[in-house]
């Protein structure tokens, strides 16, 4: 998946009036995710996302770390502090981008993402644009 492509599916589904608001979207999500999982999962997803949307993931990692230790409201406080729209549209704006790296890597990548957090994230995997995800598992 090319990034104009990308950025037009996380537009899209999320229902945002412009690329620059899905854009800000997707980094918001990506970028707070790097904090979260280790950063060899961080890199690997980086690595089959097109390079401008890897970089989000890219930004937030050392290659030391193993992801710190927040929940999912945390999560979410942290989307919406970045994005900087209410906290129902960040959660639904996070769980579309979600939805859209999942379908842009192959493998079991997000699913071994999805592994890596506790199981109050679940809501994060499982309720993108339409309802449940297809893949992660």
């Amino acid at each position: 998946m090319e990034h104009d492509e990308f950025i037009g599916q996380v537009q899209h589904r999320a229902r945002l009036s412009s690329r620059g608001e899905a854009e800000r979207a997707t980094r918001a999500s990506l970028e707070t995710l790097a904090e979260r999982i280790g950063d060899g999962a961080a890199t690997n997803l980086a690595a089959q996302l097109p390079l401008e949307i890897g970089e989000h993931l890219r930004r937030t990692t050392t290659g030391e770390s193993r992801g710190e230790q927040f929940g999912y409201d945390e999560f979410i406080d942290r989307v919406v502090a970045r994005e900087e729209v209410d906290r129902p549209d960040s959660v639904f704006h996070a769980r579309v981008v979600i939805e859209v790296v999942d379908e842009a890597t192959t493998g079991r990548l997000m699913g071994k993402v999805r592994e890596q957090l506790p199981d109050q994230f679940d809501r994060l995997f499982e309720a993108g644009s339409q309802g449940q995800m297809r893949r992660t598992g």
